[in-house]
């Protein structure tokens, strides 16, 4: 029989080390809530497309990598991976979407047309992504047209020639671990593609207007930081996220992005190199904006930790579930995270 006194020093002491390496909260930063963009690859992709459909009026714009429409998968696994990644089932119907965006917005479940048609919108995929088809990627160009005001305007549209499935990286002047990064074309690995090209620059750019490069070869002049997660606990979500905080930006005043990264990227799988190597870091420290990068968790529902684009995080009684609404538990998460980096201590 166990003797109850060790037993219990036992259980005190790994409750003070729990204590001792928890994370430290996420900082008040009292940021700037007039340029908030939010910016994700694959799974990350449409729950970026999510949050911007439920609450386009919190956002100035959304980029998208390698994902395809909104609300594709409609709370169906089998439709995720048969019309959504693949197009064995056939291409998304984008006028049943349409009318599922209606019928959310009849119930005050997801922005008005008016709001989101103000957003501005970038669309990248690779010609070559074997994860999810290209032709994916041109459904969402067509979706995001027909919804903003002035598709010319404000949405940018890229297809990189001979290129894989995942966030292309730029490597020349940047020290990369080589074994942090995945081949142009083949993709895998990571999903950091070496592929030399500046996403980010285009896609913050074009989100944002006129930004000041990162200057070659510059250190970061900030810190990456891990924050505790738990305060904000939604099914699918790690105990921890990430926050670049470039120098100057405690004071408040900065601007904000959100990155989201994919299935298979995230620090449980393949440590910091999503956080520290998209080149969004760089251009956040050069322009004094904050990177918050939340981190989704592996299950036995979410075997790769991927961000819930189909529904596996709500109740499993819902016969639809509404991952992709304000009501949607990661939502309302993620957006608990952008109102507490954007509120001073005292508007809580």
């Amino acid at each position: 029989m166990r003797n109850p006194i060790l037993l219990a020093t036992a259980l005190l002491a790994s409750a003070g080390a729990w204590a001792e390496e928890r994370p430290a909260e996420l900082p008040h930063l009292a940021l700037d809530d007039e340029a908030v963009s939010v910016i994700g690859v694959s799974s990350g992709g449409h729950m970026a497309l999510q949050l911007a459909v439920a609450w386009p009026e919190r956002f100035t714009g959304v980029g998208v990598l390698a994902a395809g429409p909104w609300s594709c998968a409609q709370g169906s696994l089998g439709q995720a991976l048969g019309q959504c990644m693949t197009t064995r089932r056939g291409p998304p119907n984008l006028d049943a979407l349409a009318h599922h965006r209606r019928d959310y917005q009849s119930r005050d479940q997801v922005g008005s047309d008016a709001a989101f048609a103000d957003l501005r919108a970038f669309v990248w995929h690779g010609s070559d992504d074997k994860v999810v088809d290209p032709t994916l990627g041109e459904a969402l160009a067509t979706q995001l047209g027909d919804w903003l005001a002035d598709p010319d305007a404000q949405l940018r549209v890229q297809v990189a020639p001979d290129v894989g499935h995942g966030w292309p990286v730029r490597t020349r002047d940047r020290d990369i671990p080589p074994h942090q990064l995945a081949d142009c074309r083949l993709g895998g690995g990571t999903h950091l593609l070496a592929c030399d090209s500046d996403v980010v620059g285009e896609a913050l750019t074009w989100l944002h207007g006129e930004l000041t490069p990162p200057a070659t070869g510059a250190d970061e002049a900030g810190e990456l930081r891990v924050f505790d997660q738990s305060d904000f606990e939604a099914k699918g979500l790690a105990d921890a996220g990430y926050i670049y905080v470039p120098e100057g930006c405690e004071s408040g005043g900065c601007d904000l992005t959100l990155a989201l990264h994919g299935c298979g990227m995230g620090v449980e799988q393949i440590g910091e190199a999503f956080v520290r190597h998209t080149g969004l870091n760089a251009w956040a420290a050069a322009n004094d904006r904050v990177v918050l990068y939340p981190q989704a968790e592996s299950s036995l529902a979410n075997p790769q930790g991927c961000w819930d684009w189909w529904g596996f995080a709500e109740s499993s009684w819902q016969l639809h579930p509404l991952h992709d609404t304000r009501d949607g538990t990661q939502v309302q998460a993620l957006m608990a995270m952008l109102a507490h980096l954007t509120d001073s201590p005292d508007e809580e």
